[in-house]
């Protein structure tokens, strides 16, 4: 399969995480485009690591998944606590970190 093909499906994943991060105000939604955006830039990792027969981006896609893993974990424990300390979890209304 060519190449393109894969940066082609990196890049319309990376402009919809854009364009949810932009927009939307949930918290969880912004997260999951966050989300996005990462697993497009692993698709081009992956993508020129088989390109150029080179293991590299593999395993630097490798760490990028799992650092993404950790961001969220701790991304979903922030929301959590600032659900519970204010009942929303809408971006608008938190202020919480503002002096």
């Amino acid at each position: 399969m060519p190449l393109e093909y894969f940066l082609a499906l990196a890049a319309i994943l990376f402009v919809i995480g854009a364009y949810g991060v932009l927009t939307k105000r949930n918290a969880i939604v912004v997260l999951m485009s966050i989300e996005l955006m990462l697993n497009a830039a692993n698709i081009n990792f992956v993508a020129f690591s088989s390109f150029y027969n080179d293991v590299k981006g593999q395993i630097f896609a490798l760490f990028s998944i799992a650092v993404a893993a950790a961001e969220v974990a701790v991304g979903l424990a922030i929301l959590l606590a600032l659900s519970k300390a204010r009942d929303t979890i809408n971006l608008d209304e938190i202020n919480l970190l503002r002096w």
